[in-house]
């Protein structure tokens, strides 16, 4: 992309989207289109549409979604699917009428198979059953991704897609029920520590294996993406370490300074098994992560205190 180009960059207020843009300026773009949800609505179609003839972007980044850990995904699919297959649909159908040329579209790696091989390769799509926890969700994204796809090998555009493993950073939703695993475990032991509580409940039995991608990588990654002549239709964005919920737990522990004992509480469900996903593709195009998942976590712990304390904490 030329330093020049107009950018659309969807979802510009949530962690990913943040991030994206951040990163976007650090690197000297400083032609972006961004819109808040109450002046654009991508569930829309016509929204969308008149908001693309209007703008006619060089290029966009879809990062808006409705997103949410294990039991917002299973208390809520019928709006996790709803939502999410809209906003793909009409902004990837509506930057295609529009004549935007170049689109980077963002998913997550539970579009993969729940028995997926482990690392999980971009060809493992579609092969086998999905975890059903998050099921709605990644048909959502997976329907989206082969738009993409599709509109790329029938109209020659440079729509591609990435799939992020699990993200946490700055601007990060911390809802005591909604929030994503670590960023939960973060406002769990801080406000443990706060109260001197003696213990906290791990949901779960701690075996699962997690991939985390501080989000700042992520956008990274992406600016990487958006410059390449020639990417991928589809490729995972992942961090290459692997930790076991406990062991994440422990990390978040000793981070925030908790003392306390963890209890974990079996009757609860723990999800995939384990989800590494394969970045062979992603390295060999020549982007590595900067953080670690124990820098990481001192830097996403630092954001939640910032948060907290200027009031601005998603909760």
């Amino acid at each position: 992309m030329k330093k020049s180009d107009k950018i659309f960059v969807a979802g510009h207020n949530g962690m990913v989207g943040s991030a994206i843009v951040r990163a976007l300026q650090n690197a000297g773009y400083e032609n972006l289109v961004l819109r808040a949800h109450k002046d654009l609505d991508l569930t829309s179609q016509t929204s969308t549409e008149d908001f693309f003839n209007a703008e006619k972007p060089d290029a966009a980044v879809i990062a808006a979604a409705k997103v949410g850990g294990i039991l917002a995904n299973s208390t809520y699919p019928a709006e996790f699917i709803e939502i999410n297959l809209a906003i793909a649909l009409n902004s990837i159908r509506a930057a295609r009428k529009a004549g935007v040329k170049r689109l980077l579209f963002l998913g997550s790696t539970c579009i993969y198979p729940r028995m997926a091989p482990q690392p999980i390769p971009e060809s493992a799509l579609l092969t086998s059953e999905l975890e059903k926890t998050n099921e709605a969700y990644a048909i959502a994204k997976i329907a989206g991704l082969k738009l993409c796809e599709y509109y790329r090998k029938q109209y020659g555009l440079c729509y591609h897609s990435a799939m992020p493993t699990n993200l946490y950073g700055p601007g990060d939703n911390y809802h005591e029920k909604n929030s994503h695993v670590l960023p939960a475990l973060i406002r769990r032991f801080h406000e443990a520590k706060v109260s001197n509580a003696e213990s906290v409940e791990l949901w779960g039995t701690g075996t699962p294996l997690r991939e985390f991608l501080h989000v700042d990588d992520l956008a990274s990654a992406c600016v990487h993406l958006l410059n390449l002549d020639n990417p991928p239709d589809l490729v995972n964005l992942g961090s290459g370490e692997e930790v076991s919920i406990r062991e994440l737990a422990e990390i978040v522990a000793e981070t925030v300074g908790f003392k306390g004992k963890i209890i974990r509480d079996e009757t609860k469900p723990d999800g995939t098994p384990r989800k590494l996903c394969d970045t062979t593709l992603l390295r060999s195009l020549g982007w590595i992560p900067k953080y670690s998942i124990k820098d990481g976590v001192k830097s996403a712990y630092e954001s939640f205190l910032s948060e907290l304390e200027s009031g601005k904490i998603r909760i």
